[in-house]
């Protein structure tokens, strides 16, 4: 009755040996200069790129490992090739609001050599400056300006202090002569009157004489009155014409300090035109570079006298002078903050830790005075501003985890513009913050992430859709077909070339090709997760060159698997002890009602393997329905508790059609202490129940996998390899008695790929695996007894497992109801 469901042995892998292999060792290829089965990918890639619109920023999805960032950046780094070069970015004071630096844009590769030359600017100012006002042809003009101007004033005139300071005395001196000869000669003027002129607290006084003495207040109140009134018109008369000669002195030494500073601002500009020409001439077609320049020329004359008060150290001055050398420093200098040379195309930059000044860029600080400063020489570029006019990759994963930045990053792209600024979050005293000035972006973000970040962005976030219109889903596998087989050759070839590995040869190409179709978990289908390809290769290499083989065989692949697996399979050999010292119980031999062994895959790092688990079902009058030992215990996942109520659909959909059923029904996993979730086990957990209430027993030597839907149909399942693999594990370890085996879903067909070890067993009858479609074909597989088919009446034959569930379920009914009748 089972032989019909039986698989056959040509069936459980892809005969791998019968692939076109034509070459002596992949040396003889041509290695791959494409990308295998991502056309969908790579067009919407190039879309991405080359749409001109706003919002057309990328999202890269698809399984880790597929290449899907190596293919990006290798499709990104071609385009960007093809494209001119952007310029170079600076920062520059604004000289009229400090804390708002504005953005330079300089011709491709010059930022460097602008900033150099500003730089050789500033330490000519600082040796010329103090010396041009020193040299004879400003000596010979300031000789014709009449020396006398006040001391502060004339500080301006020199920088070496000894020049200084003799100039400054000879200066005094002469101040104080054309004062004494101004005041001289109204003296010698109110002499004549018998009035002399004397110095006081308040200045130049008139004072009245008599026989050559000052007269006292109390003396002149005593003067006779018509002498007194004479005297006071004389003394007022005198007092008038010293204030028009203090007035002349003011005017005459303001005049002077007039001439002076010209004098200084005409020979200080004459020095910054002089040595700045050049930087003019060289950058004379940009018009922010001249414009940069216009206004650093002008600052400095504005800013002269303050230079010219830092170079005498011994002035008593508030507030203090300022460090000359510091102050041209900070305030001229060019802070590059994007260096374009030697670059070809567009940037493409991938940031690996996107923070927020990793991204947007970073200002630092300065500590003074307890708070925190800083100043344009001190803004740093970040990814966004180094990627202008190209392209920046992402992780998404990497990104979220820092919802200021995400929502930053949004408002940046969306607006074109970009904020070098602190991170809102960031605390702590601070001076009066720095503000650059938004920057115009022109750039291309590609993010990468998965299925399920996409999908949640996508229903979460309104930006998302507006901004990252584009997406490049990357398959994870690609059909079986002479021209993917070659081109799987051709990655083979390319990767022994690019990380320097030996050749392979035809049966380790046939071995690696295997492994593509286990890890696609299909016959028909290839993986595309070729970075694990990639380490299946060098680890081939490594044992090839461990037999100083001149190139990679089969039987290298078959040992870079082996080992593999034995790095990683302690648990699974602790786990399998616990099976061959029966510490977990588990029947691989005669037949029991009402328990059969399920089974389920382990996943632990990188490694996946599957096991046997006994699942008992106990039926009984009660409360109609289904009690999930699992759930009642917390222990169950919401797919599981679907599987369980698909069975309670489908008993009553078979059973309960003339009338209710009357039964419970106990349904566990034994010796499962962790949770359960999945549906894999449903049709499992089905063939336990029609068991305990038919009373036919199941066979113990066969191990059961896959769903069922309310139809009855068996539905496939995941790592079905693995499955057969570990319940074939398990009943080795006890010794393989010929009636042993697995019994699958049909639909799980074209994904066997099983262990050669598995294969040989099934084709030497020592291993079985069967496959069905449906309930009743499985339950006649494990019980040897027909499932039965139910007649017009719904009636099925009671030498069948249904019609003995039937039969089952009729009693249990009857007695319902007549206890009913006696209560």
């Amino acid at each position: 009755m089972i032989e019909k469901y039986r698989v056959k042995t040509s069936e459980l892998s892809r005969q791998c040996a019968d692939d076109p292999f034509d070459f002596t060792t992949t040396k003889d290829l041509e290695p791959l200069d494409e990308v295998i089965g991502q056309r969908r990918a790579v067009e919407a890639i190039h879309f991405g790129l080359n749409m001109k619109g706003p919002g057309y920023h990328i999202f890269i999805t698809g399984f880790e490992g597929t290449g899907r960032t190596s293919i990006t950046k290798d499709i990104l780094t071609g385009v960007a090739k093809t494209r001119e070069t952007p310029e170079d970015l600076c920062l520059v004071n604004n000289f009229d609001d400090p804390y708002r630096p504005g953005i330079m844009r300089l011709p491709t590769g010059s930022a460097v050599f602008f900033a150099g030359k500003m730089s050789r600017f500033i330490e000519t100012l600082k040796v010329k400056l103090p010396r041009v006002f020193e040299e004879k042809p400003f000596l010979e003009k300031q000789k014709r300006i009449k020396e006398s101007v006040d001391a502060v004033q004339d500080r301006i005139m020199v920088f070496e202090e000894k020049p200084f300071l003799e100039k400054q005395k000879r200066i005094k001196e002469s101040v104080d002569a054309v004062q004494d000869r101004i005041m001289s000669e109204v003296a010698a003027e109110a002499e004549k009157k018998d009035i002399t002129i004397v110095t006081g607290a308040d200045g130049f006084q008139a004072v009245p004489l008599k026989d050559g003495e000052p007269v006292s207040e109390e003396a002149f109140d005593k003067l006779d009155p018509s002498v007194r009134a004479a005297m006071e018109k004389e003394l007022a008369r005198v007092q008038q014409e010293m204030k028009e000669a203090v007035t002349r002195i003011q005017k005459q030494t303001r005049e002077m300090q007039e001439g002076y500073q010209q004098l200084v601002t005409e020979t200080a500009g004459n020095l910054f035109s002089e040595e700045m020409e050049s930087l003019f001439a060289d950058f004379k077609e940009w018009a922010q570079a001249q414009k940069f320049l216009e206004a650093a020329k002008k600052d400095l004359i504005n800013h002269l006298p303050l230079l010219l008060q830092s170079l005498d150290p011994d002035a008593e001055q508030e507030p203090k002078p300022v460090d000359m050398a510091k102050f041209l420093e900070k305030r001229y200098q060019v802070n590059v903050l994007v260096d374009r040379r030697g670059q070809q195309g567009v940037p493409v930059i991938f940031e690996p830790v996107p923070s927020f000044q990793n991204l947007f860029g970073k200002i630092e600080k300065t500590a003074v005075q307890g708070m925190t400063a800083a100043d344009f020489t001190m803004v740093q570029a970040g990814s966004l501003l180094r990627a202008d006019k190209g392209f920046l990759m992402l992780e998404i994963d990497a990104v979220l985890r820092h919802p200021e930045l995400w929502e930053t990053l949004k408002t940046t792209l969306q607006n074109k513009k970009l904020h070098i600024q602190d991170p809102p979050n960031q605390t702590g005293p601070a001076m009066a913050s720095l503000r650059p000035d938004p920057i115009d972006l022109d750039v291309k973000v590609v993010l990468v992430g998965g299925y399920e970040i996409f999908r949640v962005l996508q229903g979460a976030d309104p930006k998302f859709n507006k901004i990252f219109k584009v997406r490049a889903d990357f398959d994870h596998e690609v059909g079986v077909s002479p021209k993917t087989l070659h081109d799987y050759a051709r990655y083979v070839a390319r990767a022994c070339q690019t990380e320097k590995l030996r050749p392979f040869t035809p049966c380790g190409v046939t071995e690696v090709v295997g492994y593509g179709n286990r890890l696609a978990e299909n016959q028909h289908k290839l993986s595309l997760r070729f970075g694990r390809i990639m380490d299946l290769l060098k680890e081939a290499d490594f044992w090839a060159g461990k037999e100083q083989a001149p190139a990679v065989t089969g039987d290298h692949v078959i040992q870079a698997l082996t080992a593999f697996r034995f790095r990683h399979n302690l648990h699974e050999e602790k786990v399998q002890e616990r099976y061959d010292d029966h510490s977990i119980l588990i029947d691989l031999t005669g037949s029991v009602v009402g328990q059969v062994n399920a089974l389920a895959v382990y996943q632990i790092g990188e490694l996946a393997f599957g096991r046997p688990t006994r699942i008992t079902a106990e039926s009984y009058m009660g409360k109609p329905g289904i009690i999930n030992v699992e759930r009642e215990a917390d222990l169950s996942g919401e797919t599981h508790d679907k599987g369980m109520m698909i069975i309670d659909g489908f008993l009553g959909r078979m059973f309960a059609q003339e009338y209710p059923l009357s039964v419970s029904v106990s349904i566990t996993f034994e010796q499962s202490y962790s949770g359960v979730d999945g549906d894999s086990a449903s049709s499992t957990e089905l063939y336990a129940v029609l068991s305990s209430l038919s009373g036919y027993p199941i066979r113990q030597g066969i191990a059961v996998t896959g769903s069922v839907n309310q139809k009855g149909q068996i539905q496939s399942i995941g790592g079905v390899n693995e499955k057969i693999e570990g319940f074939f594990d398990v009943c080795a370890g006890r010794g393989l008695t010929g009636d042993q085996g697995v019994m699958i879903p049909a639909a799980n067909i074209n994904n066997l790929m099983l262990r050669k070890d598995v294969v040989e067993a099934v084709a030497q009858g020592r291993f079985h695996i069967w496959q069905v479609a449906a309930i009743e074909q499985g339950i006649e597989v494990l019980t040897g007894v027909r499932a039965g088919q139910a007649d017009a009446d719904f009636q099925f034959p009671p030498d069948t497992v249904f019609g003995a569930v039937q039969a089952k379920l009729k009693k249990f009914h009857d007695r319902s109801v007549l206890k009913t009748v006696r209560s």
